[in-house]
């Protein structure tokens, strides 16, 4: 992959050479050669200042090198803070680019937004560092404008949109109503017990958000804690989807859905009722087919349904975790607080399964619902840009102050959350790329 050249891409200037013949003083005559020449900008460093409404204590931004002022040109896409023309997005790949400092910090802290639940409120769990927040995502080719909370909620005025999927979701979710609340707070109208399926409103837009708790997005019985330590195999039925969602696809406007790791898990795998194989069940009587096979299944299963719904869809394709040194279970960890480079970080061979299906059974979607059609199904593919953010996890502080913790304990194991996202964090950007795309949609 290509390399990433720094913070900022920068002009270089050419030196001057001007070469003046002085005769005498009576005449003055002055000659000049003529060649491209430029100033050289010396490098502006962006000041300490600490950000007000931050609980993370006294870390700072990350020192950055300011970026030169554009030049004044017709050119819509080089004023960066100027929300771009609304086909924006037919002129470059959004998910193609860097992450770029951002020394205004995010549209929200901890203490501004209500709705962060406690495993991603990093700041209020003791996180020390805070360099994290300060990035933004900035496709190569074009200007992606900062999320507007007024153009999106005006645009989902008298609608309805709906986030279906695993915890990544809720994580989403989250950090969708942190970024709204800058111009209203989300009324909670529904929850169930665990608050696993939920749903808010915005009463002066007549807007609503609900969130579907479905991992597997197809029908399954699960038999584990909260703590995902397993007391039996999943139980998976490939050919049915999950009526929790589908039996409410009639009620909705917009749908953002995706799949994902769960699909890892030990599972058996249904199919008319009947067993037909596992992944991972350790049974010689049972035939294994592998992850690989349920999760091309299960999306084949949930692309079709969405066409046919003809509902307006975002499929977000996977998320990659960042443990190192083991798994969630087994001791991994993620202590880093800088994006990768570009090349520094390759996805893994699992992760890349995945996505090759993602990809394929979506351009088989595509291909299905042709042109003439009047539905709309985008690909929301987070998977490269979530890749270079290992400094975004909660690790450790997925749970409250958790060194007090060993201190008191001296046996206690703390698990690191290496998968989810810090709030605010680079999710954040997430709602950058999805108003785009709807903007998109509208035109």
């Amino acid at each position: 992959m290509k390399q990433l050249s720094g913070n900022f891409q920068r002009k270089t200037f050419s030196s001057v050479l001007v070469k003046f013949a002085v005769c005498f003083l009576v005449l003055g005559l002055a000659y000049r050669l003529f060649s491209s020449s430029l100033l050289q900008f010396s490098p502006v460093f962006v000041g300490n200042d600490e950000k007000p409404g931050l609980s993370a204590g006294k870390t700072m931004p990350p020192q950055v090198v300011a970026e030169p002022p554009p030049e004044i040109t017709d050119d819509p896409f080089l004023n960066l803070d100027d929300h771009a023309p609304e086909n924006v997005t037919e002129k470059c790949n959004l998910f193609l680019g860097d992450w770029v400092p951002e020394p205004n910090g995010p549209m929200y802290t901890n203490t501004t937004c209500q709705t962060i639940e406690a495993p991603q409120n990093c700041m209020k769990n003791g996180r020390p560092d805070s360099d994290y927040i300060y990035w933004r995502w900035k496709p190569r080719d074009c200007n992606l404008p900062k999320f507007d909370p007024n153009k999106f909620l005006n645009i989902m005025r008298k609608k309805s949109m709906a986030f279906i999927g695993d915890s990544i979701m809720r994580n989403h979710v989250q950090s969708l109503l942190c970024m709204l609340s800058k111009v209203e707070k989300a009324v909670d109208v529904y929850h169930d017990e665990p608050y696993r399926n939920r749903r808010w409103s915005f009463p002066s837009y007549k807007f609503t958000v609900s969130l579907f708790w479905s991992p597997f997005l197809t029908k399954a019985h699960t038999f584990e804690d909260d703590n995902g330590v397993s007391t039996g195999l999943i139980q998976l039925h490939l050919d049915e989807l999950d009526t929790l969602w589908t039996k409410q696809i009639e009620n909705l406007d917009y749908v953002i859905i995706a799949g994902g790791k769960w699909f890892l898990k030990s599972a058996l795998y249904y199919e008319n009722n009947t067993l037909v194989g596992c992944h991972n069940c350790h049974n010689a009587n049972i035939t294994q087919l592998g992850f690989q096979y349920a999760y091309r299944k299960a999306i084949n299963s949930v692309l079709k349904f969405i066409i046919g719904s003809k509902k307006k869809a975002l499929f977000r394709t996977l998320v990659p975790d960042h443990f190192e040194n083991g798994e969630w279970n087994t001791g991994g960890y993620c202590n880093r607080t800088r994006p990768f480079k570009e090349g520094e970080i390759e996805i893994n061979d699992t992760d890349e399964i995945m996505r090759r299906v993602e990809l394929e059974e979506f351009q088989c979607a595509a291909a299905e619902i042709g042109s003439a059609n009047t539905m709309s199904l985008e690909l929301f593919d987070a998977t490269l840009l979530s890749l270079l953010r290992p400094d975004g996890h909660p690790g450790v502080y997925r749970q409250f102050h958790p060194n007090a913790r060993i201190d008191k304990h001296a046996n206690a194991k703390i698990q690191n959350d290496c998968l989810h996202w810090c709030l605010p964090g680079p999710i954040d950007s997430w709602n950058d790329l999805m108003l785009e795309m709807l903007l998109k949609d509208k035109n």
